[in-house]
């Protein structure tokens, strides 16, 4: 340390490569991470373990029809599928449409749901003021519905909707309650912008059809997901009929897809922040060794000094290592304080999560010290290898 502290200048500048490497390391992992974590949470928040099963193709004189124009996915195919399959938690029968929804003077254009009361603990989708609809409400198709945040605002600007009548196309409906607020999905869209009613409601009165749109099912665990896909595909299959050679008549998705690809995506984020952030320390390294070179030639006469007077080759190698270890050690010290900072300011200003690692800090420390080590080495062999009598002509 008091060798280092005789050119201080030369120290702190020598450090500097060190302390923006591991500073700009740990602030882009923490970066990366805080999007990863963001994207989790926008997964999550579509619902629990979600499998979507919608009407598929029909295929029409060798024509296909696209997504959606089967009539084959009925009630008692959502309910076979809650009574037969054991990884299966929950069920919700689904049918929608568009439609302009009424309050005095106020109008709105939205989409309105049919589901059943299943479909809010699926979608993990609280109720914020009032309450939802019932299996009753279902059964006798009651002109009942909950809204979201949006169409709550566009009707009823801040009064409380619960109780209220509106008209959804030509039904008057009774708002049961409001649901709380989402925000957008992945892909954008306004997740709030909705209302919910009865699927039988919405089959017999404004859809007009007797056969379901999608059914919503949420697995009984994450791990049982693909086994749920599979065996509600066997089952449906054997429920239309369909021969081995048939195509499906539905789709099947889940939400396993999308957080597979969300995850490689946010990993690869992560490492090419990382390492395009370790070229810094790259830079460092080599700054560590040239320094040590100058320093070893200053110190010429000393090696010399202290080898005529008994000091081995390994303990001045290891004065020369320990002093550049030492160096990128201090530097990394210094960047895990300035990246922590950096996180931080970055989460407050540009409103940006970021999440520190502790598994980010403790590498860029180790890595640091690596560096040290690697960069270090030849000028601290070099210093062990002069010949005594010659480092002490040394001028």
């Amino acid at each position: 340390m008091e060798s280092l502290a005789q050119n201080k200048m030369r120290t702190l500048l020598t450090m500097l490569g060190i302390v923006i490497g591991v500073g700009a390391v740990i602030c882009t992992v923490a970066i990366g991470q805080g999007g990863s974590q963001k994207v989790q949470e926008q997964i999550q928040n579509m619902g629990e373990n979600i499998v979507f099963v919608a009407a598929g193709s029909v295929n029409i004189s060798g024509v296909r029809m696209g997504s959606s124009a089967t009539k084959t996915l009925t009630v008692l195919d959502a309910q076979a599928i809650a009574q037969q399959i054991p990884t299966v938690a929950r069920v919700s029968p689904g049918v929608g449409a568009s439609v302009q929804v009424i309050n005095g003077n106020q109008n709105w254009y939205t989409r309105v749901s049919g589901v059943s009361p299943e479909y809010f603990p699926i979608r993990r989708w609280p109720i914020e003021r009032g309450s939802g609809f019932s299996q009753r409400d279902v059964d006798v198709a009651a002109n009942v519905c909950v809204i979201g945040r949006t169409v709550a605002e566009q009707l009823f600007g801040s009064q409380d909707p619960t109780g209220q009548t509106i008209r959804v196309k030509s039904i008057p409906s009774r708002v049961l309650g409001e649901l709380s607020a989402k925000g957008q999905s992945t892909v954008g869209q306004d997740q709030d912008d909705t209302i919910l009613m009865p699927y039988t409601t919405v089959q017999k009165k404004i859809a007009g059809i007797d056969w379901l749109q999608y059914i919503m099912v949420s697995a009984s665990s994450a791990g049982d997901i693909d086994a749920a896909e599979h065996q509600m595909r066997m089952l449906l299959r054997q429920r239309h009929h369909l021969r081995p050679a048939e195509d499906d008549d539905f789709i099947i998705r889940s939400t396993n897809e999308l957080v597979q690809a969300q995850a490689q995506t946010s990993r690869v984020l992560t490492l090419l922040l990382a390492s395009v952030a370790s070229v810094s320390l790259l830079v460092g390294g080599i700054g560590i060794m040239n320094i040590m070179l100058v320093s070893v030639t200053e110190r010429t006469r000393e090696i010399g000094l202290r080898m005529a007077i008994g000091a081995t080759k390994q303990a001045v190698e290891l004065q020369f290592l320990c002093e550049a270890v030492v160096l990128s050690m201090l530097g990394g010290l210094a960047g895990i304080f300035f990246g922590s900072i950096a996180s931080f300011l970055v989460s407050k200003m540009l409103h940006w999560t970021t999440v520190l690692s502790l598994t980010s800090i403790i590498v860029a420390a180790l890595f640091s010290a690596g560096v040290g080590i690697f960069f270090g080495f030849f000028p601290a062999r070099r210093a062990a290898h002069l010949h005594p009598v010659e480092a002490l002509r040394f001028e």
